[in-house]
């Protein structure tokens, strides 16, 4: 599934808090899309980003913590 996100958006945080239901799993969104910084007022137009399943293995966002 991809979502449109924009300037407004802020940050992967963001997008992770509401796609994901945990802000702390940025990094899967990143890591699926080729990023790194998860901040995303830089973009000038919106851009679409391919979204990670809702994890229910995960217990934290952070790799090396989950069970």
């Amino acid at each position: 599934m991809a979502v449109q996100v924009t300037a407004a958006d802020v940050s992967l945080y963001h997008v992770a808090a509401v796609q994901l239901g945990d802000a702390t799993q940025w990094w899967r969104i990143a890591q699926l899309n080729g990023m790194t910084d998860p901040d995303l007022t830089v973009l000038a137009a919106p851009v679409f980003l391919e979204m990670p399943p809702v994890s229910t293995v995960l217990t934290t966002g952070l790799p090396e913590r989950s069970a």
